[in-house]
């Protein structure tokens, strides 16, 4: 019976990765891999030994329907990304929209994500939050920006090292120097770091000491 399984991977640390989800790589037709150089030392590690093919954000539209007449057929493929839980700010949605517009069956494995882990190592308030992922780089940033000053949930953003301090800077503009944040960096991984404090404080210790790694930021709502 074809079916499209989504499957997500450790985002650093291997010992991470679901018995289930290594069940799945291994009995699956074929594997839909972000980067098949980064996904081939994962599954030598699993000895996991199912064919990959590429679907990242610069060929899924090329590659869509070939994948979906290949699971009408009655094939089942896996997809993940690089890291984490796909179509969470990685490639995934397009393909999910279009298995289920043509009455393919989708599953989600339950599995590792940054995000979920930062929000709760932050200390802000869990019950209510809002992922916003990666901001505008350039246009649309501001209105966003402007927009999110007024949210009163707390917020979850990812950010790229080179770009931290800039975000940052902007949360103070927009938010408050005294608005509290939660920076975490390499997540699951040896050199794993989470800086709270307010913005002004935050911006501070990075400057200093420049970030390195994967970043999640949790900023507290507007009280």
């Amino acid at each position: 019976m074809s079916k499209l399984y989504v499957v997500p991977t450790p985002i650093g640390n291997l010992e991470d990765m679901t018995l289930r989800a290594i069940r799945v790589l291994k009995e699956v037709d074929a594997i839909l891999a972000e980067d098949t150089r980064t996904s081939g030392k994962l599954l030598k590690h699993f000895e996991i030994a199912t064919p990959m093919q590429s679907h990242h954000m610069h060929n899924e539209h090329k590659t869509l329907d070939t994948i979906i007449r290949r699971l009408q057929s009655g094939e089942t493929f896996a997809l993940i990304s690089d890291a984490g839980t796909p179509a969470i700010s990685d490639p995934g949605f397009l393909l999910t929209r279009a298995c289920i517009q043509h009455e393919i069956d989708v599953e989600c494995l339950p599995g590792a994500t940054a995000f979920v882990p930062a929000l709760v190592n932050s200390g802000l308030p869990n019950d209510k939050f809002v992922f916003e992922g990666f901001l505008p780089v350039k246009k649309g940033r501001q209105t966003r920006l402007k927009l999110l000053a007024e949210e009163t949930r707390t917020m979850i953003f990812y950010e790229s090292p080179h770009k931290l301090l800039k975000t940052l800077t902007h949360f103070g503009e927009y938010f408050g120097n005294d608005r509290q944040v939660s920076v975490s960096r390499e997540l699951t991984k040896l050199f794993e770091e989470t800086k709270r404090g307010s913005v002004e404080e935050v911006l501070s210790y990075y400057t200093v000491k420049p970030a390195k790694g994967e970043i999640v930021i949790v900023v507290d709502g507007k009280k």
